[in-house]
């Protein structure tokens, strides 16, 4: 599949004229009957979302470095949305079926549901190492969501206007040079307010000791001092909109089963 360099923003002048219109555009768009959605976690950023038939898989990967030791997520989807071209989280050679794939920033529609790309920068020298993160927000089931994919860089004003205030937030926590550090991870958290967290990108035992760079998620947690944590012993977790909590946040931590 011959695949391209994404595309950003064209500057900061026109993301700032765009930035209002997109978010109120999209906000009339996303509304859609609450049918609960299930998410499951298939290793590091890899996430597939299920409701009402659709199948919504986020950066599967090849099994290398901090992701060695997880199973290909070669599962089955109809769509497939990338946040970068980086090997762990943008291989899609070998997934089943023929998928849409989307992976650059942008406002588009699947079926009955709208999804929007934000562009960020995937690390702290404004791209210029690993070029461009795009941040994916939809509604499905009742539930608006955004997957901070890699992002590593600080959360602009007109990102956060794009962004609005997620109902599930799936955000890097594991540092390293292209993902938050958990510190970071906790601003962002801050800055965008979420109803439920769950955390990714992160060191776990799928992690090949001498070339992965990233921390426990424990360190995460201990950086969050007393925010709840919801602990499943499953890779899935089945939401409706009544399971959010109704003030405050909370983080949801799943269980990859090796």
């Amino acid at each position: 599949m011959k695949r391209r360099q994404l595309i950003g923003y064209a500057g900061a002048g026109l993301l700032t004229t765009l930035t209002t219109i997109l978010a109120t555009k999209f906000q009339a768009a996303v509304a859609q009957p609450s049918s609960g959605l299930s998410v499951q976690w298939l290793g590091h950023t890899c996430f597939r979302f299920t409701s009402g038939g659709t199948r919504i898989l986020v950066n599967p990967f090849q099994t290398l470095g901090c992701t060695a030791g997880y199973r290909p997520p070669t599962v089955e989807a109809n769509l497939v949305l990338i946040s970068s071209q980086l090997l762990d989280e943008g291989a899609v050679e070998g997934l089943p079926g023929n998928p849409r794939l989307i992976y650059e920033p942008g406002v588009y529609q699947f079926n009955d549901i709208q999804v929007q790309g934000i562009a960020t920068d995937h690390d702290r020298q404004g791209g210029k190492r690993f070029g461009t993160n795009v941040a994916w927000r939809w509604s499905q089931g009742g539930i608006n969501i955004l997957h901070l994919g890699g992002a590593a860089a600080p959360i602009t004003m007109e990102q956060k206007i794009l962004m609005g205030r997620p109902d599930l937030l799936l955000v890097p926590v594991g540092g390293g040079p292209k993902a938050y550090t958990p510190q970071e991870a906790q601003q962002a958290i801050q800055a965008l307010n979420p109803r439920l967290v769950i955390p990714t990108h992160y060191r776990t035992q799928a992690a090949d000791a001498a070339t992965c760079d990233l921390v426990s998620l424990d360190e995460f947690l201990a950086v969050m001092g007393g925010m709840p944590v919801r602990r499943s012993n499953s890779d899935t977790i089945n939401l409706n909109p009544a399971d959010l909590p109704q003030s405050g946040s909370a983080i949801q931590v799943l269980s990859y089963k090796f």
